[in-house]
C-alpha cells in the first residue's frame, strides 16, 4: 500500500517547501498538484527524488470541480493500491485592490481557488479517510483570514471562510482519527511577497524579519505527522508575532 500526501499548489513557494519536507521527514509519496506551471512542478519532483524520496505531478485547477474530479479519478484508477493520508490545501491566488473598485472576477476567482478548492479536493478523499480511520487535513490560510487585511477583502473572505470550515469539519471527523487544522502564515519570503517593501514591513514584525517557507513547512509537517493526533480544529499562526 502506497501512502500518499497531496499538496495543492505544490510547485512553488510554501507549497514546494511542504512537498520537500513531507517526502523527506515523513517518507510520503507526494502528489504535487499544479495548475499551469508544469516546469516548476517537475523541478520540485526532481528535488524530492534527488533526496531519495518519491513524488509525481498531477495537473488540475482546484477551482474546477469537474477538472479536479477527472484528474483524481484518473489517478485513482492508475493507483488502486494508493491511499491519500494527508491533504494540504495550499492553492491560493490574490487579486488585491480596494473593494469599491473590485471587479466581479477578482472576487470570484479568489474565492473559487481557496474556498471551493478546499471543498473540491477534500470532499473527494474524505470518505476514504473516514473509512480507514486516519487522515490529516491541513488548510493553508493567512493572517488576512484571521484579522482581515485592507486591500484584500476577497482574500480575507476566502481565508476567513476556510478558518470556519476547518473548525466545523474538525468536529465532524475527530472520532475517526482524522484531524483538520489550519496554518496562518504572516509575511513569508516567496514569489507572492517578492513585490512587497520588506524594509518597511519588517518594522511591524516583532521578530524583525520575514519568515522562510521552510519554517512553515516544518509546522505543516508536524501537523501531518502521527505526533499531532490530539490537535484538531486549530488555527496556528506563524507570523513572527505580528498578530495573534
Amino acid at each position: 500500500m502506497k501512502k500518499c500526501a497531496l499538496v495543492t499548489g505544490g510547485s512553488r513557494g510554501i507549497g514546494k517547501a511542504i512537498c520537500l519536507k513531507l517526502a523527506k521527514d515523513l517518507q510520503y509519496h507526494v502528489l504535487i498538484n499544479y495548475q499551469s506551471n508544469k516546469e516548476a512542478a517537475l523541478e520540485t519532483k526532481q528535488l524530492i527524488e534527488n533526496e531519495g524520496g518519491s513524488a509525481e505531478i498531477i495537473g488540475f485547477n482546484v477551482a474546477s470541480l469537474e477538472e479536479t474530479q477527472a484528474a483524481l479519478n484518473s489517478w485513482k484508477e492508475t493507483n488502486p493500491e494508493a491511499v491519500v493520508e494527508v491533504i494540504v490545501n495550499n492553492a491560493g491566488i490574490t487579486r488585491d485592490g480596494l473593494f469599491m473598485w473590485m471587479q466581479p472576477n477578482d472576487w470570484k476567482s479568489v474565492i473559487d481557488t481557496s474556498l471551493n478548492g478546499f471543498y473540491n479536493v477534500t470532499n473527494f478523499f474524505i470518505q476514504e479517510m473516514l473509512r480507514s480511520k486516519y487522515g490529516r487535513i491541513i488548510n493553508m490560510v493567512s493572517v488576512s483570514g484571521v484579522k482581515g487585511t485592507p486591500g484584500q477583502t476577497n482574500y480575507s473572505a476566502a481565508k476567513g471562510a476556510l478558518v470556519a470550515a476547518t473548525k466545523a469539519l474538525a468536529q465532524e471527523v475527530a472520532k475517526r482519527k482524522v484531524t483538520v487544522n489550519a496554518v496562518a502564515p504572516g509575511f513569508i519570503k516567496t514569489d507572492m511577497t517578492a513585490e512587497l517593501d520588506e524594509k518597511e514591513l519588517v518594522k511591524m514584525i516583532p521578530a524583525n524579519r520575514f519568515g522562510e517557507a521552510e519554517e512553515v513547512a516544518d509546522l505543516v509537517t508536524f501537523l501531518a505527522s502521527k505526533k499531532s493526533g490530539y490537535i484538531t480544529g486549530e488555527i496556528i499562526n506563524i507570523n513572527g508575532g505580528i498578530y495573534s
